[in-house]
């Protein structure tokens, strides 16, 4: 019951607060804040491992430690607080205590420019979107790449990096910031 409540709470805040966001970034956004992983951090961040009664075999194996075990124990106090006092309570838990990496995750997009152009650039059947590197220069411990990203053959962003991969996303923002789709 606990993750169906989390699952919920986390969606419809992100729809309400950031309803410019594309789809698939929601979701991406939804499930890093509900996996095993964050839910372990917040049990981790309110002890609650020391609050759990285990059976021996689990105490003696570190259970109080294991990610699968806490990250169960938050879902399953969401559902005791969503029984207990409401879904504003429920709420109220997922926003003080599952959401505050949410900023985190939002950097993460806007810095991620080679996915956002690839969703914009989906949004019309038949576009096709590549890039290459079309210049490399310097030494080997200090090189510098170029890259160009094209939308069904035709140039559309430049950009410069220290990696492949910076250089792309370098040319990837080009295209954003001069809306050449």
């Amino acid at each position: 019951m606990g993750d169906s409540i989390l699952g919920m709470a986390v969606a419809s805040h992100l729809y309400r607060e950031y309803p410019e966001l594309p789809e698939g970034e929601m979701t991406r956004l939804r499930a890093e804040l509900v996996c095993e992983q964050s839910l372990y951090q917040v049990a981790k961040g309110l002890g609650i491992g020391a609050y759990m009664r285990l059976g021996k075999g689990e105490e003696s194996g570190g259970g109080r430690e294991r990610p699968s075990i806490l990250a169960d124990a938050v879902e399953a106090i969401l559902a005791a607080i969503y029984l207990d006092g409401g879904k504003e309570e429920a709420d109220a838990f997922v926003r003080k205590f599952i959401l505050p990496p949410l900023s985190e995750g939002l950097k993460k997009t806007s810095s991620d420019y080679k996915t956002t152009l690839q969703e914009i650039v989906q949004r019309k059947s038949g576009n096709q979107l590549s890039y290459g590197i079309i210049a490399e220069s310097g030494p080997d411990h200090a090189k510098s790449f170029v890259a160009e990203v094209l939308l069904n053959g035709r140039r559309i962003g430049i950009g410069s990096g220290r990696s492949k991969k910076e250089a792309e996303q370098a040319a990837a923002k080009s295209a954003l910031e001069n809306n050449e789709l």
